[in-house]
């Protein structure tokens, strides 16, 4: 049975496939007002170790998409990202049923909208996952405060924020990154002067991690 996705997203498969070999998983997550096609560019090199799945946000918010709507400083609308939260978990269940994913090495990147839903999946789903890369975004005060906190003792989680991020502060990744810690996971703070963008140094950061968290423990 072919199964129907519940997001739109672009799909990045290493150039030689193996029968009967499964995949590590990447699953990109934009930041407002952007596309799945912006986070592509990110990634570039890790199109042969990963299934990488770059998925829109199902809500417009020219010129481009949001995944969730905001109703105040660091306040998403309640109903409509826990609805984000649901869709997305039911997309990373399709892309395991449709692909040749190794469902023990799922990781999940996204920057500031991106990232706030990368944090709280790495929250929701615990150990499921084996590691995020959150650039630049928060945890809501409901998401520590009324969701179903699942163990991340596992979980290997990278946070990097610009120190003069005038959208998100600085500060809001300190307390994420101090967050997941004392939950237990095993987290990469990293800092960069810069504002709410990803840098190359960044990027290449983030690249390194990702690979070599790829091969522990294997």
């Amino acid at each position: 049975m072919i199964l129907v996705s519940p997001m739109i997203y672009e799909l990045r498969r290493p150039s030689q496939i193996e029968p009967d070999k499964t995949y590590p998983a990447l699953f990109l997550m934009h930041g407002i007002g952007s596309n799945e096609q912006n986070m592509l560019q990110l990634v570039d090199g890790l199109a042969e170790q990963f299934y990488i799945f770059s998925i829109q946000g199902s809500i417009q918010h020219p010129p481009g998409y949001a995944y969730f709507t905001i109703q105040g400083y660091g306040k998403p609308h309640r109903e409509v990202f826990d609805q984000s939260i649901r869709t997305l978990t039911d997309f990373i269940d399709y892309a395991i049923e449709e692909f040749p994913i190794n469902s023990s090495q799922l990781y999940l990147l996204g920057f500031s909208q991106g990232a706030i839903l990368a944090k709280t999946l790495g929250l929701s789903l615990g150990n499921k996952v084996k590691g995020i890369v959150a650039l630049s975004g928060y945890i809501p005060a409901f998401v520590k405060e009324e969701y179903t906190i699942q163990p991340v003792d596992k979980l290997s989680v990278f946070i990097s924020h610009g120190e003069y991020d005038n959208i998100l502060p600085y500060e809001w990744g300190v307390e994420s990154s101090s967050y997941f810690r004392g939950l237990g996971a095993n987290v990469t703070f990293q800092t960069y002067q810069e504002g709410h963008t990803v840098s190359l140094k960044n990027e290449e950061d983030f690249t390194k991690w990702l690979l070599a968290d790829l091969v522990k423990n294997l």
